[in-house]
């Protein structure tokens, strides 16, 4: 019998392609120690890998799905799954010691015994297990299905690999086929409540009642005096590490195809728990989807079917409210029934120390019934002696995330797709932007919110809840009447009690264009401002950022030629890193003339002959960077004339605008940025690319375009966050775009397909499909991807068939 038979390096892709339907009936591709079919067997699927490592998956049911999913998945990323599976069983500790630190690169960074402290309670409350029992809050019977499959195949890749497994990442890892889909489904949760619970476990996991060494004295901030961007990180939404993504949709109407075309391009890490990988489901006659699937995940979160795609963006909405309570005691509040007493929790958790032994420790934490106790002064959340917050988290009230990507795949066009959307009602924190096949395109905030609107909010904000919704757009409700009259409402055609309905949340269909880029949903369209909304969801009529504008601006030029988008116009917006506040700043030779004042002759000719991009060829645009990052660092009273022209709501894609020469703090921000390069040692017109490379582990340091996303306005979003390796460069990448993805739908039901994930498809460093795609990113290239049957046979360069 043949097995594993590597078609495509043996054979012409043709004669491939002609032998694949002949010997359907036969195992061809089975992989070598796959036990031969009988009649306990539970799953079959058949794997075809294509270049890059991207497999597109074939079974006859959603179970055998999965179990094609999990395993081609564990031979990419096994060792950042398994972690996953040991965070959501609260065991850090005891692989790794308590004190080393847990980074998921985007919000959560907390120590081990912090982290398995608040998992570890999860557990004990058997938060999960209750949900999977719930008709409305829990999965339905497919994504079951498919979870049970995707563990099966995750523990059949083990016991037949993990003896093999070379990825050092595994390191400190028992790598065993013990994975249960209650671990999976940990996991999953845990991945929902990133942008809520997850901000706080440090803060969860520490709270502790005011004691004499740490009273936790009272105090009533006033917003003017608050720290914004400070309020900001502690809330899980730092400025200098913001959640990323760009989106946009042109439909039949400005497309030179006279259908839908997405461009979609999350700006996510590029290695731990949120990385993604590429792979295509197939059931024929009945599920045909393709795209990518962050780890853990057995559904495409990103991608495509023959008639709708879509992508998605972080949204501005908050998934959860704090409450703050009036306390009498330490531990004593009071409510709207009388006195209360503090939940408090004790948690056991196994730890292994310095010396390889494991004892147990016990550690608490504290709840109210609407969640945990947290102890947050730099969120204006402490645990005084006056009154203590606890938060409730709409995302820890649902596991319906599975559901919801599965249903978005079968969608038929866009009112479909977020149709199945809310019906799953578990979009967690991101907005959708989709186009179809029948020209139509979607924007949509339809993720999970809690319900409550201004009127709610403005009646029950506390004092220091108020100054919070001030400043951070977050209302803090007053703790009293949490189970009454400052209670989160109902909508009648919401999925589950406590969020916000369709019908109070933003989305908009139009035949032109839409886009997102982590502005609020206000302006997904200049002709379509989105207005009405509670202020949870994001601001309106507020400023949007360079990198919004440019996103919009590249869709509004090309139509300005009097051209239409086509397809190739617009996947070369993902590369033509231009850099929109260079063009505005730049406006009357305002750049060159602040420059000038600063009698740095060498540094100013370097700045005037760079092209405006962020290419890797682009000379100067790292003097540029530095000007701009150090702009928000001119005295206060200065900030606000950065810009003759203030931003214009009326006009918020091109203000604000007009470089103001004649302000000092502008003048000295770009001397700073003078002396930084100088004191660096690198050259006013060193090539961006010799700067900017690949930081993700194992990358070489291969020359990477784009930069700077949200101030200087890149659509390319690339950033440095705890580089793994090539950290002696300037800027070794390992957040921002990630797997992107170029959609049109063209005549005769075809779809062109064109694909990139950055930071490629194994984690794996001595993988030949470790850096492949990050070459073709430094190139500036895209993957065909394949999709059809047709494409799929000729593509195919291995074949196994996979049973457990």
């Amino acid at each position: 019998m043949l097995r594993s038979l590597p078609l495509g390096r043996l054979l012409p892709a043709a004669l491939v392609a002609a032998l694949v339907p002949l010997t359907a009936n036969v195992p061809i591709g089975a992989s070598a120690d796959a036990p031969p079919a009988d009649r306990t067997q539970r799953y079959e699927a058949t794997i075809r890998w294509t270049a890059h490592g991207i497999p597109h998956i074939t079974a006859d049911d959603f179970g055998s799905l999965g179990f094609g999913s999990g395993y081609a998945a564990s031979s990419l990323v096994i060792c950042t799954l398994y972690d996953t599976v040991v965070t959501g069983r609260g065991e850090r500790s005891l692989h790794f010691g308590p004190d080393a630190r847990y980074d998921d690169q985007v919000t959560l960074d907390a120590t081990n015994l912090q982290v398995d402290t608040v998992v570890g309670d999860l557990h004990a409350r058997k938060v999960v297990e209750t949900l999977l029992k719930d008709d409305v809050r829990g999965p339905g019977a497919q994504s079951r299905a498919m979870v049970r499959g995707y563990v099966a195949g995750v523990n059949t890749w083990i016991r037949r690999h993990g003896a093999d497994i070379t990825d050092p990442a595994c390191a400190g890892l028992d790598v065993r086929p013990d994975i249960t889909p209650l671990d999976l489904w940990y996991g999953v949760y845990l991945a929902n409540l990133l942008a809520s619970t997850g901000v706080f476990v440090k803060e969860i996991a520490d709270a502790a009642p005011p004691s004499l060494t740490d009273p936790g004295l009272p105090t009533l901030p006033v917003a003017a005096d608050v720290d914004r961007d400070a309020l900001l990180t502690s809330l899980g939404r730092d400025p200098q590490r913001p959640f990323g993504s760009n989106a946009t949709a042109v439909g039949g109407a400005a497309s030179s195809t006279g259908r839908g075309m997405l461009l979609g391009n999350p700006h996510f890490p590029w290695r731990g728990r949120y990385r993604f990988t590429q792979q295509q489901l197939t059931i024929p006659g009945r599920y045909d989807v393709a795209g990518a699937s962050l780890v853990g995940s057995p559904a495409v979160n990103i991608g495509w079917n023959s008639r709708v795609a879509w992508s998605h963006t972080v949204s501005t909405a908050y998934r959860f409210t704090p409450y703050e309570y009036r306390l009498l005691g330490p531990t004593t509040y009071l409510t709207s029934g009388g006195v209360a007493e503090l939940e408090r929790r004790e948690v056991r958790v196994r730890v292994k120390q310095a010396d390889g032994t494991v004892k147990t420790v016990t550690e608490d934490l504290y709840r109210t019934p609407q969640g945990y106790v947290i102890d947050a002064p730099d969120s204006l959340m402490p645990w005084s002696i006056a009154s203590v917050w606890a938060i409730r988290d709409a995302n820890a009230e649902q596991l319906r995330t599975v559901d919801t990507f599965l249903e978005m795949g079968k969608a038929d066009d866009v009112r479909d797709l977020l149709r199945r959307q809310d019906a799953g009602g578990g979009m967690p924190w991101v907005n959708t932007i989709a186009a179809d096949r029948t020209g139509d395109v979607l924007y949509a905030d339809h993720s999970v919110v809690p319900n409550v609107p201004d009127l709610l909010a403005t009646t029950c904000m506390t004092p220091v809840g108020r100054v919070l919704d001030q400043v951070a757009g977050l209302p803090g409700l007053d703790g009293t009447f949490a189970d009454g009259r400052c209670a989160w409402g109902t909508d009648a055609d919401a999925e589950r009690p406590g969020i916000l309905g369709p019908d109070n949340l933003p989305d908009v269909v139009r035949r032109d264009w839409v886009m997102n880029a982590n502005d609020s949903y206000w302006l997904p369209n200049p002709a379509s401002p989105l207005e009405g909304f509670a202020g949870i969801i994001g601001c309106e009529r507020c400023q949007r950022t360079m990198r919004t504008r440019m996103v919009s601006q590249y869709v509004i030029d090309r139509l300005a030629t009097g051209r239409k988008e086509t397809p190739a116009s617009l996947r070369g917006h993902e590369y033509a890193n231009r850099v929109r506040a260079a063009e505005v700043m730049r406006q009357d030779g305002a750049l060159d003339a602040v420059c000038d004042q600063t009698g740095e002759s060498k540094a100013c000719a370097a700045l005037r002959k760079w092209d405006g991009r962020s290419d890797r060829s682009s000379r100067g645009y790292h003097l540029f960077l530095a000007f701009v990052e150090n702009l928000p660092s001119v005295p206060l009273d200065l900030v606000d004339t950065v810009w003759t022209t203030p931003f214009d709501p009326n006009d918020p894609l091109n203000t604000p605008r007009g470089l103001n020469v004649d302000n000092p703090g502008v003048v000295q921000a770009m001397q700073t940025a003078i002396d930084q390069v100088r004191d660096a040692g690198i050259a006013f017109d060193a090539r961006w690319g010799s700067l900017q490379v690949a930081g993700d582990r194992g990358a070489p340091p291969l020359p990477l375009g784009g930069g700077e996303g949200d101030d200087t306005g890149n659509a390319n979003a690339l950033a440095s966050q705890n580089p793994a390796d090539n950290t002696g460069r300037y800027r070794p990448v390992t957040y921002g775009s990630s797997h992107i993805q170029a959609i049109a739908f063209l005549d005769g039901g075809r779809v062109l397909a064109r694909t990139m994930l950055t930071y490629s498809q194994s984690e794996n460093p001595s993988s030949p499909f470790s850096a492949d795609q990050t070459r073709l990113f430094s190139q500036e290239r895209w993957v065909h991807f394949a999709f059809s049957p047709a494409q799929v046979r000729r593509a195919t360069m291995r074949i196994e068939v996979v049973r457990g």
